[in-house]
């Protein structure tokens, strides 16, 4: 049985590999919470962000809340704000902040692999985290600029038994299928 009392820690780093991924499509300029920040230097949320963010916020509820409401802040002043979120699509934050505000969701194929310190107060690579994870994307800037993810034409319903798609669904390895939000199947 697992022990629900051992002291978690906030700060995991992303892994490169998927860092490095994400960082080709999207070319971020600034991370307003970075693995190992000194918060005394400065605070990623009482700041100006830059002008593409990329953002693995600390998951503690008001932490992770207060990332994503600045997030959306951001994007509402013409910035691109990418996040890595654990998936949690039945809470509040999930049905009042980000769904109304984001531009695009990926739910991300198998559990990200973190490094940190883990509650033994031993750094760890190669950890597979304690949730799945999706990215959430906040992007204000003009949508002519903009690629389009996630759309699904008539033509491509076919195979699906209730024809109504909602989500994307990215592969770590690069490639998307679609999925529908009611049935879960694929498109």
């Amino acid at each position: 049985m697992k022990n629900r009392n051992l002291a978690h820690k906030d700060d995991w780093g992303t892994p490169p590999y998927f860092y490095d991924q994400i960082n080709k499509e999207f070319e971020f300029n600034f991370d307003p919470c970075p693995y190992k920040h000194d918060v005394n230097k400065w605070d990623g949320l009482k700041i100006e962000w830059k002008e593409r963010n990329f953002i693995n916020p600390p998951y503690s509820r008001k932490l992770k809340e207060a990332f994503v409401v600045k997030a959306i802040e951001e994007s509402k002043k013409g910035k691109l704000c990418v996040m890595l979120l654990p998936v949690s699509t039945s809470t509040q934050l999930f049905h009042r902040h980000i769904l109304p505000n984001k531009k695009e969701i990926r739910f991300i194929e198998k559990r990200i692999k973190f490094c940190g310190v883990n509650t033994k107060g031993e750094y760890v690579e190669g950890k597979a985290g304690m949730h799945d994870s999706m990215l959430v994307v906040f992007d204000g800037r003009d949508s002519k600029l903009l690629p389009i993810h996630g759309v699904v034409k008539q033509s491509e319903l076919l195979n699906c038994k209730c024809k109504q798609p909602k989500y994307t669904y990215n592969i770590a390895k690069g490639t998307t299928k679609f999925i529908c939000g009611t049935c879960d199947g694929a498109i």
